[in-house]
């Protein structure tokens, strides 16, 4: 219910003129033949016109249209999902404040989710290496990179810059999820390269096609970036705005 809400709202906004005739024809691109025969043409849903008149009844149309193709037409839309994938809206706000070259580029992998799975890993395979070289060009890190890493030689440096590298000192549990991110980042690698078109596939080989796992790819990328983000502001942001403040104080002391 509330992302037919949240769609018809999406709807109205994206026509700025015609908006009736703009919203039927966005809607009937939406439209296939699930059987037919020689009497009848029935189609995945049926759009509904408001009473005596050919002006599309939106809600009504909306409520008619089966959950599947309503996510598709929410994520074509950049409408947020975050029953479906619930990192995304997070994450999408993390990078249009702090990392527009990820953000344009996480974007574009959002909406190619449903139609195109290999670029969509592709390019969120992009964003999240974005962020982390982003990361590492902060001057207080002495690590840095040569430009030519993957995204698994970029998870290894950033680790360590943390201090959560599964080889660290640290306890147990923390060298645990520093092996998970390592872990997850190596997947997410391993499938741009080998289960995608991206490289180059023949017949015999397996290439994702199915949304399904696309989501779950995409949404893994959101929850390292976000971790990656957070760790990083706590660990150098927030620390450099209390010596900040350390500093001020001191300066007005009168002795």
């Amino acid at each position: 219910m509330k992302l037919v809400e949240e769609v018809e709202k999406a709807l109205w906004a994206e026509f700025q003129t015609s908006k009736y005739a703009n919203v039927k024809y966005y809607i009937e691109k939406w439209l296939y033949i699930v059987c037919e025969d020689d009497w009848n043409v029935i189609y995945n849903f049926q759009i509904v016109n408001q009473p005596n008149s050919t002006n599309i009844d939106l809600a009504a149309t909306l409520h008619g249209i089966d959950g599947e193709t309503l996510l598709k037409i929410a994520i074509d839309l950049g409408v947020d999902t975050p029953d479906f994938i619930p990192s995304i809206p997070s994450f999408k706000n993390t990078l249009k404040s702090d990392y527009k070259t990820a953000y344009d580029t996480f974007i574009k992998a959002y909406k190619q989710i449903e139609t195109d799975p290999s670029l969509a890993i592709g390019l969120a395979n992009s964003a999240l290496e974005s962020i982390i070289k982003q990361i590492l060009k902060d001057d207080r890190i002495t690590n840095k990179i040569k430009g030519r890493e993957t995204l698994y030689d970029l998870t290894s440096e950033i680790l360590k810059v943390f201090g959560v590298f599964p080889n660290s000192d640290m306890p147990m549990e923390i060298k645990t999820i520093g092996s998970s991110l390592l872990a997850v980042s190596q997947g997410i690698e391993k499938l741009r390269s080998e289960k995608t078109n991206i490289h180059g596939r023949t017949t015999e080989d397996y290439v994702i096609q199915d949304s399904l796992y696309t989501y779950f790819i995409v949404n893994s990328v959101a929850t390292v970036g976000l971790f990656l983000n957070s760790y990083y502001k706590n660990k150098y942001s927030e620390k450099e705005t209390k010596e900040e403040i350390i500093n001020i104080i001191d300066d007005e002391l009168p002795f």
